[in-house]
Protein backbone atom coordinates (compact mmCIF):
# COMPACT_ATOMS: atom_id res chain seq x y z
CA UNK A 1 0.00 0.00 0.00
CA UNK A 2 1.38 3.39 -0.99
CA UNK A 3 1.91 6.02 1.68
CA UNK A 4 -0.58 8.88 1.80
CA UNK A 5 0.29 11.90 -0.34
CA UNK A 6 -0.63 14.17 2.55
CA UNK A 7 0.45 14.55 6.16
CA UNK A 8 -1.95 16.73 8.14
CA UNK A 9 -1.03 17.54 11.73
CA UNK A 10 -2.99 19.83 14.06
CA UNK A 11 -2.21 23.50 14.52
CA UNK A 12 0.56 24.23 17.03
CA UNK A 13 -0.14 26.04 20.27
CA UNK A 14 0.27 29.79 20.02
CA UNK A 15 3.07 31.57 21.86
CA UNK A 16 1.91 33.38 25.01
CA UNK A 17 0.67 36.91 24.33
CA UNK A 18 3.18 38.32 26.83
CA UNK A 19 6.06 36.86 24.81
CA UNK A 20 4.79 38.28 21.53
CA UNK A 21 4.28 41.68 23.16
CA UNK A 22 7.76 41.64 24.68
CA UNK A 23 9.31 40.88 21.28
CA UNK A 24 7.76 43.96 19.67
CA UNK A 25 10.75 46.08 20.67
CA UNK A 26 13.46 43.46 20.07
CA UNK A 27 15.38 43.64 16.79
CA UNK A 28 16.27 40.49 14.89
CA UNK A 29 19.99 41.31 15.02
CA UNK A 30 19.99 41.07 18.83
CA UNK A 31 18.12 37.76 18.71
CA UNK A 32 20.51 36.45 16.06
CA UNK A 33 23.57 37.41 18.11
CA UNK A 34 22.20 35.41 21.02
CA UNK A 35 21.51 32.39 18.82
CA UNK A 36 25.31 32.18 18.36
CA UNK A 37 24.99 33.80 14.91
CA UNK A 38 24.34 30.38 13.47
CA UNK A 39 20.55 30.39 13.30
CA UNK A 40 18.02 32.41 11.34
CA UNK A 41 16.78 32.55 7.79
CA UNK A 42 18.89 34.22 5.11
CA UNK A 43 18.32 35.04 1.46
CA UNK A 44 14.68 36.12 1.67
CA UNK A 45 13.28 39.50 0.62
CA UNK A 46 10.72 41.46 2.61
CA UNK A 47 7.77 42.51 0.44
CA UNK A 48 5.83 44.64 2.91
CA UNK A 49 6.76 48.14 3.97
CA UNK A 50 7.58 48.20 7.67
CA UNK A 51 5.18 46.17 9.80
CA UNK A 52 7.02 43.76 12.07
CA UNK A 53 6.47 40.03 11.72
CA UNK A 54 5.71 38.32 15.03
CA UNK A 55 3.94 35.05 15.68
CA UNK A 56 3.99 31.28 15.94
CA UNK A 57 5.10 29.06 13.06
CA UNK A 58 2.40 27.08 11.24
CA UNK A 59 4.43 25.06 8.77
CA UNK A 60 3.78 23.63 5.33
CA UNK A 61 6.06 21.41 3.24
CA UNK A 62 5.00 21.91 -0.36
CA UNK A 63 6.15 20.44 -3.62
CA UNK A 64 7.94 23.22 -5.53
CA UNK A 65 5.37 25.32 -7.39
CA UNK A 66 2.37 23.65 -5.72
CA UNK A 67 0.21 25.36 -3.08
CA UNK A 68 -2.54 22.80 -2.40
CA UNK A 69 -1.54 22.37 1.26
CA UNK A 70 -1.36 26.15 1.69
CA UNK A 71 -5.10 26.23 1.02
CA UNK A 72 -5.64 23.69 3.78
CA UNK A 73 -3.33 25.56 6.16
CA UNK A 74 -5.19 28.85 5.66
CA UNK A 75 -8.39 27.25 6.88
CA UNK A 76 -6.74 25.69 9.94
CA UNK A 77 -4.44 28.42 11.23
CA UNK A 78 -5.44 30.64 14.14
CA UNK A 79 -4.92 34.37 14.71
CA UNK A 80 -1.25 34.84 15.55
CA UNK A 81 0.10 32.01 13.41
CA UNK A 82 2.77 32.73 10.80
CA UNK A 83 2.47 30.64 7.64
CA UNK A 84 5.94 29.17 7.04
CA UNK A 85 6.27 27.34 3.73
CA UNK A 86 9.13 25.16 2.56
CA UNK A 87 8.77 25.35 -1.20
CA UNK A 88 12.24 24.02 -1.90
CA UNK A 89 13.54 27.48 -2.79
CA UNK A 90 11.99 27.19 -6.26
CA UNK A 91 10.77 30.47 -7.76
CA UNK A 92 9.32 29.25 -11.06
CA UNK A 93 5.72 29.46 -9.82
CA UNK A 94 4.33 31.77 -7.15
CA UNK A 95 2.91 29.97 -4.13
CA UNK A 96 0.80 32.88 -2.86
CA UNK A 97 -0.66 36.10 -4.20
CA UNK A 98 -3.16 38.82 -3.33
CA UNK A 99 -6.20 36.57 -2.88
CA UNK A 100 -4.43 34.26 -0.45
CA UNK A 101 -3.03 37.28 1.39
CA UNK A 102 -6.49 38.83 1.77
CA UNK A 103 -7.95 35.59 3.12
CA UNK A 104 -5.00 35.11 5.46
CA UNK A 105 -5.50 38.62 6.82
CA UNK A 106 -9.15 37.85 7.44
CA UNK A 107 -8.14 34.72 9.37
CA UNK A 108 -5.74 36.70 11.58
CA UNK A 109 -2.56 35.28 10.08
CA UNK A 110 0.46 37.24 11.33
CA UNK A 111 2.41 36.94 8.08
CA UNK A 112 4.18 34.71 5.55
CA UNK A 113 7.68 33.24 5.36
CA UNK A 114 8.16 31.34 2.12
CA UNK A 115 11.11 29.51 0.62
CA UNK A 116 9.53 30.09 -2.76
CA UNK A 117 7.97 32.87 -4.81
CA UNK A 118 5.03 35.23 -4.45
CA UNK A 119 3.17 37.40 -6.95
CA UNK A 120 0.98 40.54 -6.71
CA UNK A 121 3.82 42.21 -4.84
CA UNK A 122 2.19 45.64 -4.99
CA UNK A 123 -0.72 44.29 -2.94
CA UNK A 124 1.63 43.10 -0.18
CA UNK A 125 3.34 46.49 -0.15
CA UNK A 126 0.06 48.38 -0.05
CA UNK A 127 -1.43 46.21 2.71
CA UNK A 128 1.86 46.16 4.67
CA UNK A 129 1.15 42.50 5.35
CA UNK A 130 4.38 40.92 6.68
CA UNK A 131 5.79 38.74 3.93
CA UNK A 132 9.26 37.34 3.33
CA UNK A 133 9.89 35.21 0.23
CA UNK A 134 12.70 33.85 -1.92
CA UNK A 135 11.54 35.67 -5.06
CA UNK A 136 8.76 36.74 -7.42
CA UNK A 137 7.02 35.03 -10.32
CA UNK A 138 3.99 36.00 -12.38
CA UNK A 139 3.28 32.30 -12.95
CA UNK A 140 0.57 30.84 -10.75
CA UNK A 141 0.91 27.61 -8.74
CA UNK A 142 -0.27 24.06 -9.32
CA UNK A 143 -2.73 22.51 -6.88
CA UNK A 144 -2.02 18.79 -6.90
CA UNK A 145 0.12 17.97 -3.87
CA UNK A 146 1.70 16.08 -2.27
CA UNK A 147 2.51 17.99 0.89
CA UNK A 148 2.66 18.04 4.65
CA UNK A 149 1.30 20.38 7.28
CA UNK A 150 2.86 21.14 10.67
CA UNK A 151 6.03 19.14 10.27
CA UNK A 152 9.61 20.44 10.62
CA UNK A 153 10.58 22.32 7.46
CA UNK A 154 13.67 23.98 6.05
CA UNK A 155 13.70 27.60 4.90
CA UNK A 156 17.02 28.77 3.56
CA UNK A 157 18.81 26.06 5.54
CA UNK A 158 17.09 26.97 8.81
CA UNK A 159 15.00 24.18 10.30
CA UNK A 160 11.69 25.57 11.58
CA UNK A 161 9.34 23.45 13.63
CA UNK A 162 5.64 24.06 14.12
CA UNK A 163 5.22 26.17 17.23
CA UNK A 164 8.54 27.99 16.88
CA UNK A 165 8.47 31.74 17.41
CA UNK A 166 9.04 33.77 14.26
CA UNK A 167 10.35 37.35 14.28
CA UNK A 168 10.98 39.45 11.18
CA UNK A 169 12.05 43.04 10.58
CA UNK A 170 14.06 45.03 8.04
CA UNK A 171 17.12 42.83 8.66
CA UNK A 172 15.40 39.50 8.02
CA UNK A 173 13.80 36.60 9.87
CA UNK A 174 14.86 34.64 12.95
CA UNK A 175 13.12 31.71 14.62
CA UNK A 176 13.57 29.80 17.86
CA UNK A 177 11.66 27.28 20.01
CA UNK A 178 8.98 28.84 22.21
CA UNK A 179 10.56 27.20 25.28
CA UNK A 180 13.63 29.41 24.79
CA UNK A 181 11.67 32.67 24.60
CA UNK A 182 12.36 33.98 28.10
CA UNK A 183 16.08 33.24 27.89
CA UNK A 184 16.29 34.86 24.44
CA UNK A 185 14.43 37.93 25.68
CA UNK A 186 16.76 38.35 28.66
CA UNK A 187 19.84 37.92 26.48
CA UNK A 188 18.57 40.33 23.81
CA UNK A 189 17.84 42.98 26.44
CA UNK A 190 21.37 42.59 27.79
CA UNK A 191 22.73 43.02 24.25
CA UNK A 192 20.68 46.19 23.79
CA UNK A 193 22.04 47.63 27.04
CA UNK A 194 25.61 46.78 26.01
CA UNK A 195 25.16 48.46 22.63
CA UNK A 196 23.64 51.55 24.23
CA UNK A 197 26.75 51.84 26.41
CA UNK A 198 28.94 51.57 23.29
CA UNK A 199 26.90 54.27 21.56
CA UNK A 200 27.50 56.54 24.55
CA UNK A 201 31.24 55.84 24.36
CA UNK A 202 31.29 56.58 20.63
CA UNK A 203 29.54 59.84 21.43
CA UNK A 204 32.58 61.00 23.42
CA UNK A 205 34.52 61.37 20.18
CA UNK A 206 37.65 59.76 21.66
CA UNK A 207 39.92 57.68 19.44
CA UNK A 208 40.79 55.20 22.21
CA UNK A 209 37.65 53.32 23.16
CA UNK A 210 37.15 50.32 25.39
CA UNK A 211 34.77 48.46 23.08
CA UNK A 212 37.40 48.48 20.33
CA UNK A 213 40.15 47.30 22.65
CA UNK A 214 38.03 44.38 23.87
CA UNK A 215 38.10 43.01 20.31
CA UNK A 216 41.64 43.90 19.33
CA UNK A 217 43.76 43.20 22.42
CA UNK A 218 43.15 39.39 22.52
CA UNK A 219 44.71 39.27 19.04
CA UNK A 220 47.69 41.38 20.03
CA UNK A 221 46.49 44.32 17.94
Amino acid sequence: MAASAFVINPAPQLAPARVVEALQDVVTAHISDNLQRLSGVTGLTRFNRSRKLLGTAFTVKARPGDNLLIYKALMELQPGHVLVVDGGGDCTNALVGELIMLYAQQRGCAGFVLDGAIRDTAAFHEADFPCYARGVSHRGPYKLGPGAMNVPVSVGGQVISPGDIVVGDEDGVVTFPAAEADAILDAARATAMKENAIKAEIGTGLREQEWLHRVLVPHGL
